[in-house]
């Protein structure tokens, strides 16, 4: 279980400062297999997870959801047959936060409990 995984989330609101480019590449090299992606100006965190059918697509997803409920931080998850797309990132700032590396991490370690 990584360090960032276990971490804190914080508040944020529309005010809450973006992770510098610094911060991003540390960050990144925390979480193996997640790229960044611009969609419409914003950077997101994306990561595609393989499943064997859609029932274990379905549960990772559901369980993804129980992680994000809980923080009150809610990734875009498509679900398919056997493959499951997460991508965070902090609407209300339009980009990326510190929180959205954190879930990202939870995300992994959810992938090992399903």
């Amino acid at each position: 279980m990584s360090a960032l995984s276990q971490a804190r989330c914080e508040a944020c609101g529309n005010d809450a400062p973006k992770v510098s480019d610094e911060e991003r590449a540390h960050l990144l090299k925390e979480i193996a297999g997640w790229k960044l992606e611009v969609r419409d100006g914003v950077m997101q965190l994306e990561k595609v997870y393989t499943f064997k059918n859609f029932r274990q697509a379905l549960a990772f997803t559901n369980a993804v959801g129980q992680v994000a409920e809980a923080e009150d931080h809610h990734p875009a998850l498509l679900t398919e047959w056997g493959k499951v797309t997460v991508t965070w990132w902090t609407h209300s700032i339009r980009g990326l936060h510190r929180n959205d590396f954190i879930l990202a991490a939870r995300t992994d370690r959810v992938v090992t409990e399903v």
